[in-house]
């Protein structure tokens, strides 16, 4: 069965000049992703949800192979990501991951056809050994993703589309080639409300249909809670909460996560009920020495602002890095 397994997984970069390189005299350093860990089931779809700025995007890049690993491990079916090297590993890893792309705007080159983008992955990895397999893959491809008659888009280009076509074509581009897993970052976000769901029907679809495991990162919680298995909060660069879609709604435990639902429309949470939180994000240059969201957190003591908390099992299946929830220290909050 195809897994994906991060452990201990860091990205950071190091800022050669500016600033903060002039007023300390050293190099800073961005941690954008710090010791991540989780396991994706085949099949399953994760969400991966936060703030803009927080390592999502990173993250998901790193799995791509787009982002260098600084430390820690990434996995699919047991094969170490970092330790691919050559043509034929590579082949054989991007026909097992493949990327939607938030705009697809950006993603699908203007001077090339429908048909021709669809078959660029094909062609690229040498999957299709005549002309006839490879437009039988584009046109049963294009089919999948509802976009027919296939002879009335494939020699079109993407101006000539509206933007949930385009978006079809994105995601028919990452299909063809049947991967195992597919890293889809704001699939939605650049569309109209009245094109989300269509988009989002088909990306639930193709998981049911072909078993294809989905890494969906957002910021919106409502289209993680309608699509996704699990969800996994991130903040500043670490993953603070994980757990099924019903509990992360109704039993946030996090501050930082129940800060992320009071701040959603109001099917989350009623209004009077809305935390409030004073302050701005910390900085990933130089993060707060115990948990990230401390100097933010009303219920932070001096525990959080020294030791950085574990992601442990508080409840089955509900993973939380909280002091606050920490049955160790529980008597510092007066918890029932």
């Amino acid at each position: 069965m195809s897994n994906m397994t991060l452990d201990n997984l860091s990205k950071k970069y190091v800022l050669k000049a500016g600033f903060f390189t002039q007023l300390s005299g050293r190099a800073g350093v961005v941690s954008a992703v710090d010791q991540v860990s989780f396991q994706m089931e085949e099949g399953e779809i994760i969400g991966l949800v936060g703030e803009s700025g927080c390592g999502k995007t990173t993250l998901g890049k790193m799995l791509l192979k787009i982002e260098d690993i600084t430390s820690g491990s990434a996995c699919i079916d047991g094969l170490d990501i970092s330790s691919v090297r050559g043509r034929k590993q590579t082949v054989e890893f991007r026909k097992k991951v493949q990327m939607i792309f938030q705009d697809p705007y950006d993603s699908l080159d203007p001077k090339m056809t429908i048909r021709e983008i669809v078959a660029e992955p094909l062609k690229a990895l040498k999957l299709c050994r005549s002309g006839a397999e490879l437009q039988e893959r584009v046109s049963r491809t294009l089919s999948l993703v509802e976009l027919t008659p296939v002879e009335l888009y494939q020699d079109r280009y993407p101006h000539q589309l509206s933007g949930g076509q385009r978006q079809r074509v994105a995601i028919a581009r990452a299909l063809v080639v049947e991967p195992e897993f597919i890293i889809a970052d704001e699939p939605v976000s650049m569309l109209d409300v009245s094109l989300r769901a269509g988009i989002l029907n088909l990306l639930q679809r193709m998981n049911r249909e072909k078993g294809i495991g989905v890494l969906l990162i957002t910021h919106d919680l409502a289209t993680a809670r309608f699509l996704c298995n699990r969800i996994i909060v991130m903040y500043l660069g670490k993953f603070v909460e994980i757990t099924d879609p019903t509990s992360l709604v109704e039993d946030a435990l996090h501050p930082y996560t129940q800060l992320l639902i009071s701040s959603a429309p109001d099917l989350f949470t009623d209004t009077s009920n809305r935390i409030k939180v004073e302050g701005e994000a910390a900085s990933a240059v130089a993060p707060p020495k115990g948990c990230r969201f401390s100097p933010r957190c009303p219920y932070a003591k001096d525990v959080c602002r020294e030791k950085v908390p574990e992601l442990t099992e508080y409840e089955p299946r509900h993973f939380v890095a909280c002091h606050k929830v920490s049955k160790d220290f529980s008597n510092l909050y007066n918890m029932e």
